[in-house]
């Protein structure tokens, strides 16, 4: 037989505290869908939107500052810089078209940019190898 009083609420308050406790030791899962939501706010946070900017600003000036170059590893961050703007995978959180989806930008237009960009580096590039100077202009993030 089990009285009313101290040993009912004694049950109640332990499993409200083991509870809390097994919580504790729960492991906390996050999807990229959750931390894509992240981004999605209205005031998106600052810490994230500025990595993502940094990997992208990276991303451009690796292409452009190696682009006439013709071995070594400066043309392999070239190709690799080359590859991922203009991969359209979206598998991989930090890829260029899923980064430019999490700060709003359109991933067809900067590739646009860079193209002309690249169009106008390599004529000057003969220019100046026939010994015509040409200011160098880039397109930063």
């Amino acid at each position: 037989m089990i009285l009313k009083g101290s040993n009912d609420n004694g049950a109640r308050k332990t499993a409200a505290v083991d509870e809390r406790i097994g919580s504790l030791f729960q492991p906390d899962t996050l999807l990229g869908e959750d931390y894509a939501a992240n981004f999605r706010r209205k005031l998106p946070l600052e810490p994230e939107r500025t990595l993502l900017l940094a990997i992208l600003e990276d991303g451009i000036r690796c292409y452009q500052e190696n682009i006439h170059v013709s071995g070594g590893k400066r043309r392999i961050l070239f190709e690799e810089a080359r590859d991922w703007l203009f991969n359209d995978d979206t598998g991989w959180f930090c890829s260029f078209v899923s980064i430019c989806t999490l700060l709003n930008l359109e991933p067809n237009y900067i590739r646009r940019g860079l193209r002309q960009w690249e169009t106008r580096a390599r004529k000057a590039s003969q220019k100046k190898s026939h010994g015509v100077v040409v200011n160098d202009q880039r397109m930063v993030a």
